[in-house]
């Protein structure tokens, strides 16, 4: 048992007591994400999506001093109202910080994990996980998800790692973490708002049943960490790689051009991203959202079955 200040919803406290699946959601994407009300629209369409799996979605923020497993309506409303320079981007370093000083907190994909893990939830969806940076080999930046990946034990569903990091450099990382990643459905890995992105992917499974029996063959095996599933954006939302490619580099340039580093390059990248593309990214961003959560509560689903 934990004594983490764990705060869960009645709808994930009954779930969790009785058995049901529970999918995990992060709340970064909905305070830094995009502007109110399209925020809380998008929070509550991918929560619908969810149920309509069969499991119960529980998006995780903190806020008062506590970690929420799961949201209320009102209180994703107030968090979707929440201005992003009110609310922490929380990883495994600001976690504990923010808590003892009772901010509003949105948390990320390594905070997620760790909190949904708290929580004993297994299962997680989100768009697309944190990597390697670009130039990473002068400013060592590295997200802490892919060593979030390697010592929390909960299954990440994404659209393989945001298109506008290393991705080659990403993959090999995540392979010395001994991280499996596994391409759902296909051969090559996906990239993000593109199918394919011309890497062969490591592992393949075809069906949730597979995916879920690996993550209990791993707790067996007594193997730490968790196992991330790339599941690549539905092709009628997808932006072709010949054609997003140019207008990652174009928004890299401006930033290195305006010195944005740190945690400020991707809200920066994505923000131009969206401009360049006539908001054509965020229709596809919302779309392999929504495409990761059924997935995810399809897994939970058979987890609960193969117990």
């Amino acid at each position: 048992m934990t004594d983490a200040p764990l705060h869960l919803s009645p709808e994930v406290s009954d779930a969790i007591a009785t058995g049901k699946p529970v999918v995990a959601l992060e709340s970064t994407i909905i305070t830094h994400g995009m502007p109110y009300p399209q925020n809380l629209d998008m929070a509550r369409k991918v929560e619908g999506v969810i149920r309509d799996g069969g499991a119960v979605p529980a998006t995780i923020a903190v806020m008062g001093g506590q970690i929420h497993i799961g949201l209320t309506d009102d209180t994703l409303e107030a968090l979707a109202r929440t201005p992003p320079d009110q609310a922490m981007k929380l990883s495994r370093a600001d976690l504990a910080v923010c808590l003892t000083t009772g901010r509003t907190g949105a948390t990320t994909v390594a905070a997620t994990m760790i909190c949904a893990h708290l929580a004993g939830i297994r299962v997680f969806a989100t768009g697309g996980i944190g990597g390697v940076h670009r130039g990473a080999e002068d400013s060592f930046d590295i997200s802490a998800d892919l060593q979030e990946l390697a010592q929390t034990p909960v299954t990440v569903v994404a659209a393989g790692a945001k298109a506008i990091l290393d991705l080659p450099k990403t993959w090999e990382v995540l392979e010395t973490l001994g991280v499996p990643v596994i391409a759902y459905g296909q051969d090559d890995l996906p990239a993000f708002w593109s199918r394919n992105s011309g890497i062969a992917a490591p592992l393949r499974m075809d069906s949730p049943d597979q995916i879920a029996a690996a993550a209990a063959m791993r707790a067996r095996l007594g193997l730490k960490g968790g196992q991330l599933v790339a599941n690549p954006i539905p092709p009628e939302a997808e932006i072709p790689r010949d054609q997003i490619m140019p207008v990652i580099e174009q928004a890299l340039a401006e930033a290195e051009a305006q010195k944005i580093a740190a945690k400020s390059v991707t809200p920066f990248l994505l923000q131009r991203i969206f401009e360049l593309t006539g908001g054509r990214s965020l229709d596809s961003n919302i779309a392999l959202v929504l495409n990761n959560a059924r997935l995810a509560a399809d897994i939970a689903a058979r987890m609960v079955r193969q117990a």
